[in-house]
């Protein structure tokens, strides 16, 4: 196995990515325009113009923005899983930019699934945000990490949306259950006070590690991310960007830790909950490169290898 500072690989292992697809709606300084969303949308995106095999399971319309989605996904070499096409209206979420580059969401949504079944050959399956969270999809969402094949690295953001999932206290015991199972657990300081009020994310963090978790990440905006594993307390700073917006920032650091976990050749040590610091460091490192990239330019558009590199 490669030391943590070895030059990645271009990853093998295939990924497959769970949840929302949805067409970002943004009203800004500039006026109107869609982007591809949803954050498992983004993470699947990401991974494949990082050169990780990725097939996508989600839901949407067979209508014109639903096909921009599928040309969008086609673009990065994101494989759909063809239960992903539904007769319904592609869902939408309304974004609101302000003068900061921070975007507000109103979604229009439906997230029903049926069976979600892993391809046999995936080796780290993903999963998070309102597909976690939203009825009917949610409990298919569950089953498949309950019965992820042994030696699947499973991986979670909650990327939670009050204004989806009001019912705190469900959407807090939804988390802790899939929580409980994953290897990876990322989250933002948002994310982190509404699951937890009143806890500093250090108790937030132990919180997730005592679950069972061999990697918990809570991202911070500007001030960087803090990672920890099992005796491992990582504080790692951002570097000085231009921000142009931060949709979908967290959905490319959670892609960048996925690949630095890939091509450093750290999945056998993750499912043993073996990182060193130097492995943490390693995949905090990455993972803000790659969400400094995104924030650098309009919509949830994730680094290609060679500009996360530079």
């Amino acid at each position: 196995m490669p030391p943590a500072d070895a030059a990645p690989t271009s990853p093998t292992d295939p990924v497959f990515v769970v949840g929302e697809a949805l067409v970002d709606i943004v009203d800004d300084a500039e006026g109107h325009h869609e982007h591809p969303g949803g954050s498992p949308l983004n993470v699947a995106y990401g991974l494949a113009r990082l050169g990780v095999p990725t097939t996508l399971r989600t839901r949407f319309g067979r209508d014109a923005r639903g096909r921009s989605l599928r040309e969008h996904l086609d673009r990065a070499g994101v494989a759909l899983d063809p239960a992903s096409l539904t007769s319904e209206p592609t869902s939408t979420a309304l974004a609101t930019v302000d003068a900061e580059g921070h975007a507000e969401y109103e979604f229009e949504i439906d997230w029903t699934t049926g069976e979600i079944e892993a391809p046999r050959d995936a080796r780290v399956v993903h999963t998070g945000s309102i597909a976690t969270a939203l009825a009917p999809g949610a409990d298919d969402v569950l089953r498949l990490f309950e019965h992820a094949a042994p030696g699947t690295l499973l991986t979670f953001d909650p990327n939670v949306r009050p204004g989806v999932t009001p019912d705190r206290a469900a959407v807090v015991a939804r988390v802790d259950r899939l929580a409980g199972l994953a290897h990876v657990v990322k989250m933002s300081d948002e994310d982190a006070a509404w699951l937890h009020p009143g806890l500093s994310l250090e108790a937030v963090v132990a919180h997730y590690l005592d679950a069972g978790a061999a990697l918990v990440a809570v991202t911070r905006g500007g001030d960087g991310c803090l990672v920890a594993a099992p005796g491992v307390l990582v504080s790692e700073p951002s570097l000085p960007v231009a921000v142009v917006d931060t949709i979908g920032a967290g959905d490319s650091f959670m892609s960048g830790a996925i690949f630095a976990i890939l091509s450093q050749g750290l999945r056998a040590r993750m499912l043993d909950r073996s990182l060193s610091e130097a492995d943490v460091r390693r995949i905090a490192e990455v993972a803000l490169r790659s969400a400094r990239v995104t924030v650098s330019r309009a919509g949830a558009n994730p680094p290609s290898v060679a500009e996360l590199a530079g």
